[in-house]
């Protein structure tokens, strides 16, 4: 399978897998940008990508960035649908008490390609019954 990557600015620098077996490839900021504590910046990376038939690229954090500075992605994990074809940016969101800069060439985050199964919807006046019901938050205990 095969992702199709282009280049939107000099600076870009294509992801890869740093490892064989990462299922995550690394995105990389093409700007300097300063995220102030509490605050979310948009960081862009360069790049746009064609995905494969039936897939869609997730955008997670980076578990050094969020264990190190408390910089992680705002809408984790953000999608990527098939047929975006702009510029891939990366909402970050600072939780730490200080400011973070981000650099040009810093792995600001993480992209993983996922099937996607589509479904044909059908309107009901009931669902079926579960043990578990509508118990939701909280609701098997601590």
């Amino acid at each position: 399978m095969k992702l199709k990557i282009t280049k939107l600015n000099e600076k870009a620098i294509i992801p890869k897998y740093e490892h064989n077996n990462d299922s995550g490839l690394d995105l990389i900021s093409i700007e300097n940008v300063e995220i102030k504590s509490g605050e979310s910046k948009l960081v862009k990376t360069g790049i746009s990508i064609e995905l494969p038939p039936n897939t869609e690229a997730q955008i997670r954090p980076r578990s050094g960035l969020a264990l190190k500075h408390q910089i992680t992605v705002l809408n984790t994990p953000g999608t990527i649908d098939e047929g975006y074809r702009g510029e891939i940016g990366v909402i970050l969101i600072n939780h730490s008490q200080t400011s973070f800069k981000v650099t040009q060439g810093m792995r600001i985050a993480q992209m993983v390609i996922a099937p996607v199964i589509r479904v044909t919807i059908e309107e009901v006046d009931t669902l079926s019954e579960t043990i578990r019901g509508s118990g939701g938050f909280g609701s098997t205990g601590v």
